[in-house]
């Protein structure tokens, strides 16, 4: 059964940092390009960064040099750091396979808020 834990939100200052996980079971990080996704208050999910099953990286523009996506398989974890963090970046983070085929795995998220 497929399960995706995130954890690691805070609230922080303007300029600061966060570690966010993802802790997996069901399926093996081997097999699923995995991503970070954040949503925001009346705003739709987006996603942040992204990792594929090569360990291949990419990344929303307005997180490029401030955020990265890291993984260890061995862990079943899915790692997002944060840094420089800006009031804008205040959403609800989420883990997951690709959509839409992996939308009925959504987990709780982990809400993070930037205070100006």
């Amino acid at each position: 059964q497929v399960q995706l834990v995130e954890s690691g939100g805070a609230l922080v200052q303007a300029g600061g940092s966060l570690r966010l996980s993802c802790v997996v079971s069901g399926f093996s990080l081997n097999d699923v390009d995995m991503g970070w996704y954040r949503q925001a208050p009346g705003k739709p999910r987006k996603v942040v960064a992204s990792i594929t099953r090569d360990g291949y990286t990419t990344y929303r523009d307005s997180v490029k040099g401030r955020f990265t996506i890291s993984r260890d398989v061995a862990k079943n974890t899915v790692w997002l750091e944060m840094s420089d963090l800006k009031p804008e970046d205040t959403a609800v983070y989420y883990c997951n396979g690709p959509p839409p085929s992996w939308d009925e795995y959504w987990g709780q998220g982990t809400q993070v808020t930037v205070s100006s």
